[in-house]
């Protein structure tokens, strides 16, 4: 797993994960994960490249900061961290709820952002999601099983995340991952942010529409929860992004499949340099 440190920023801590030199990657994670989850393709994206990942206020091991929790709030809560660190361009890569972030981010800070790649999430409301997703969203239960019943909600994200449920995830990253989400402050983290994602969700469009950086759109086939149909929906606002589907990836890809998502990464910030040239 990847080695962390804990920094101070606004009186709050934050772990932080870097690596390598060179230009930013920045990495957004979703939930029921924390940083750790990138473990597997940081590594290789640091081969030249300074890559940071990070756990979001209030979830992993960072502390929680005051404010909202929609993927507008986040997104500032990104520049105030980029402004911390001295970066003024970054590539952005987001997934699960990393990804409104990133796309909002894209949007509304055109002058920090070189690239964005946006893989696995809640991309349009009316697009189609498992029947789990649309039964969350519908009738609010998230909030019921995220507080008292979160070793389901865990379990079933290992079952549903990965091809070979919990058996696919190695023993010390599965302890990692329900060391902190089975934490009741991050629940309560998670639960904010699943309300203010819905409220700001039908809105999130009209900012895709906003985004000028390059992007790839990167998604899993077998997402069991945010099928392509989420992907194609993205790139039908985002006509300029190029869209990239991995064959028999489900949403946790960044776990099962990391070499693939690596090369298709890497062959985007190559045709990002050879265009720049």
């Amino acid at each position: 797993m990847l080695d962390t440190t804990l920094e101070l920023h606004q009186g709050h801590q934050l772990r932080v994960a870097r690596l390598g030199q060179g230009e930013a990657v920045v990495l957004l994670h979703g939930y029921p994960d924390n940083l750790q989850v990138f473990s597997a393709i940081a590594p290789e994206l640091a081969i030249d490249k300074q890559v940071i990942v990070f756990d979001w206020p209030g979830q992993g091991d960072s502390d929680e900061w005051p404010g909202g929790a929609t993927p507008v709030a986040l997104a500032k809560r990104l520049l105030t961290l980029l402004d911390a660190w001295g970066l003024t361009k970054i590539h952005l890569i987001g997934q699960d709820m990393g990804g409104q972030p990133a796309l909002v981010f894209a949007a509304a800070y055109p002058e920090r952002i070189r690239s964005l790649v946006v893989m696995n999430c809640l991309a349009g409301g009316d697009a189609p999601t498992s029947w789990e997703i649309r039964w969350l969203r519908r009738f609010g239960v998230n909030k019921l099983l995220l507080r008292h019943l979160p070793w389901l909600v865990f379990q079933r994200a290992l079952h549903t995340f990965l091809p070979w449920g919990r058996a696919g995830l190695a023993a010390p990253l599965r302890r990692e991952l329900w060391r902190t989400f089975r934490r009741p402050a991050v629940r309560e983290v998670v639960v904010r942010m699943c309300a203010g994602y819905e409220a700001q969700l039908p809105r999130l469009p009209a900012r895709y529409q906003q985004v000028q950086c390059p992007t790839l759109i990167l998604w899993g086939e077998n997402d069991k929860h945010f099928p392509p149909s989420q992907a194609h929906f993205l790139a039908t606002q985002m006509p300029h992004a190029n869209l990239e589907i991995i064959p028999g990836a489900p949403h946790w890809m960044v776990l099962s499949q990391p070499d693939e998502v690596v090369r298709r990464i890497r062959a985007f910030y190559a045709h990002l340099e050879q265009a720049e040239r």
